[in-house]
C-alpha cells in the first residue's frame, strides 16, 4: 500500500486493533526481553507491592499499539520517532479460555510536515476505558 502525503490531512483516522493478552503473552514477552520482574508473573508478589495484580510490561503495551502504525505504514522502518508517557497498568487476569486483558487502541493524524515528508500519528490506547498510554505519537517518513 502506498500512502501519499497529499492525500492525508490531520485527524484522519488510519484505523484501530483490539490487543487481546494473556498471561503466556506476559511469559513470552518476559524471555524475549529478558525482563523477569515477578510483577508480570506472579499474583501474590504484584499484590505484595500493592499492584492491582500481574501487568503487562509497559513497553509489551508500548509495542504492540504501534503495530497499527506501522500495519498503517506498511514498512516498520518508515517509523523514525515513537514516544509515549506510561500512565496505568494494564492488569492481565489469569485466565484460560478468554483474555486476560483487552486493550483498545486507535490512530489519527495529529500533524503532517510537507517539509520532511512525515506524518505523526496519535494514538489512543485504553484498558477498561482508561488511557494507559498518553502523548503516545510515531512520527512516520512518507515516502
Amino acid at each position: 500500500m502506498s500512502i501519499a502525503l497529499s492525500e492525508l490531512a490531520t485527524g484522519q483516522e488510519i484505523g484501530s486493533a483490539t490487543l487481546e493478552i494473556s498471561r503466556a503473552d506476559l511469559i513470552r514477552y518476559a524471555g524475549a526481553s529478558g525482563d523477569f520482574n515477578p510483577i508480570h508473573w506472579n499474583e501474590r508478589f504484584a499484590r505484595g507491592v500493592d499492584l492491582p495484580g500481574v501487568i503487562a510490561h509497559g513497553m509489551f503495551t508500548m509495542g504492540a499499539a504501534v503495530q497499527l502504525v506501522t500495519d498503517w505504514i506498511g514498512d516498520p522502518g518508515a517509523v523514525i520517532d515513537y514516544q509515549t508517557r506510561f500512565t496505568r497498568p494494564v492488569v492481565v487476569e489469569d485466565l484460560v479460555d478468554t483474555p486476560g486483558a483487552v486493550v483498545e487502541i486507535t490512530g489519527v493524524i495529529g500533524a503532517l510536515d510537507a517539509d520532511n515528508s512525515t506524518a505523526r500519528v496519535d494514538l489512543t490506547v485504553t484498558f477498561n476505558g482508561q488511557k494507559v498510554l498518553v502523548k503516545a505519537q510515531a512520527v512516520v517518513r512518507i515516502w
